[in-house]
C-alpha cells in the first residue's frame, strides 16, 4: 500500500508544472546574496532617512547663530548634546547637524535628479540612434562626439560665473553633457538587439518605429541602464561637490557637502576638525555605498561578466 502511495505521489510530482523564475527574480536572489551590496543599500537608506527626517531632530535651524559661542567655537562649539549641537557648530556659530542635513538633501538631489535626466535623455537618444542606424546614426553620434570633446568642467564653471550661482543653473550645467556617455552605451547595446527575433516580429506586424523603441528596445536595456545610473549618481555628487568646494556652487545660506568640506578644510588647523570630518563621513560612505551597489547590481543583472 505504501509503495502504491509513493508511486502515486511521484506521478503527481512528475505531472506538476515546473515553476520558473523570471530574470528579475533571479537577479533579486543574486543581489541579496551579495553582502556588500545589501549593506550598501542599507547605508544609502539610512542616509536618505537622515536627509528627509533629520531636520525634525535638529535643535537649531541651519541659519540660526548661537551667539554664546561666537569667538570661542574651538572651546564651546564641539559636538555636544547639552548645547543641541550634535555635530558641533561651524566657525560662524551655526549648527552643523542642521547644515549637514541640508547639505545631504542638496547633494543627493543633485545626484539623483541629474542622473535621472541623464538616463532618460541618454537612453532615448542612444536607442533612437542605434535603431535607426545609417546616416541618422552617424549624424547623431558625431554630435555626441563633438559635445564630449568640450571640456565639461570648464563649461560648467563658465555657466555658473556668467549666469550666477544657483541650484537651477547647476542642474542645467550638469545636465548639458552628463547624458552623453549614457547615449553611447545605450546605442551600442541597441545595435546588438535591433536584429533579434522579437524586434523583427514587431516590424513584420507593422508596429510603428517609436513604439518599437519604447516597448521593445528600451525595456531590454533596463539592466545596463540601472547599473550605469547607480554609477552616474556618485559622479554627479562629485561634480557638484567639486564646484561647491571652489565656491561656485550653491549660495549661502544654502549648503552642500562640497561647501561644508570647503568650510571645514579652511578651519581644520584651528582645532575645529569636526567641521571637516562630519561632512567628509557622509560624503565618503555615500560614494562607497553607491559604488558597491552598482557592482552588486551589475553582478546580479549580468552574472556572465563576473
Amino acid at each position: 500500500m505504501a509503495l502504491v502511495i509513493n508511486k502515486s505521489a511521484a506521478a503527481d510530482l512528475a505531472d506538476a508544472p515546473i515553476k520558473g523564475r523570471s530574470l528579475w527574480a533571479d537577479a533579486r536572489v543574486r543581489f541579496f546574496r551579495n553582502k556588500a551590496a545589501v549593506a550598501s543599500l542599507i547605508v544609502l537608506l539610512l542616509v536618505g532617512l537622515f536627509a528627509v527626517f533629520g531636520g525634525q531632530f535638529a535643535a537649531w535651524s541651519n541659519e540660526e547663530i548661537d551667539w554664546g559661542i561666537i569667538g570661542s567655537v574651538k572651546e564651546k562649539g564641539g559636538p555636544s548634546i547639552a548645547t543641541g549641537h550634535y555635530f558641533g557648530a561651524d566657525d560662524l556659530g551655526r549648527d552643523l547637524f542642521a547644515r549637514t542635513v541640508q547639505g545631504t538633501q542638496v547633494s543627493l538631489m543633485v545626484g539623483v535628479i541629474g542622473s535621472l535626466v541623464a538616463v532618460v535623455v541618454g537612453t532615448l537618444y542612444g536607442a533612437t540612434a542605434g535603431y535607426l542606424g545609417g546616416r541618422i546614426d552617424n549624424i547623431m553620434m558625431r554630435f555626441v562626439d563633438i559635445l564630449i570633446a568640450v571640456p565639461y568642467m570648464f563649461v560648467l564653471i563658465i555657466l555658473l560665473v556668467m549666469f550666477g550661482r544657483s541650484l537651477i543653473m547647476l542642474f542645467i550645467g550638469i545636465g548639458l553633457i552628463s547624458w552623453l556617455d549614457m547615449a553611447r552605451i545605450v546605442r551600442g547595446q541597441t545595435l546588438s538587439i535591433k536584429n533579434k527575433e522579437f524586434v523583427e516580429a514587431a516590424i513584420a506586424t507593422g508596429v510603428p518605429t517609436w513604439r518599437i523603441i519604447l516597448r521593445h528596445i528600451v525595456p531590454n536595456l533596463l539592466g545596463v541602464v540601472i547599473v550605469y545610473a547607480t554609477l552616474l549618481v556618485p559622479n554627479m555628487i562629485i561634480f557638484e561637490s567639486f564646484v561647491s568646494f571652489l565656491g561656485l556652487g550653491v549660495q549661502e545660506p544654502s549648503t552642500s557637502w562640497g561647501a561644508l568640506l570647503a568650510a571645514g578644510a579652511s578651519q581644520m588647523f584651528y582645532g575645529t576638525l569636526w567641521m571637516l570630518l562630519v561632512p567628509l563621513f557622509f560624503f565618503v560612505i555615500t560614494l562607497f555605498s553607491l559604488f558597491f551597489l552598482g557592482d552588486g547590481l551589475r553582478d546580479a543583472l549580468d552574472p556572465k561578466d563576473r
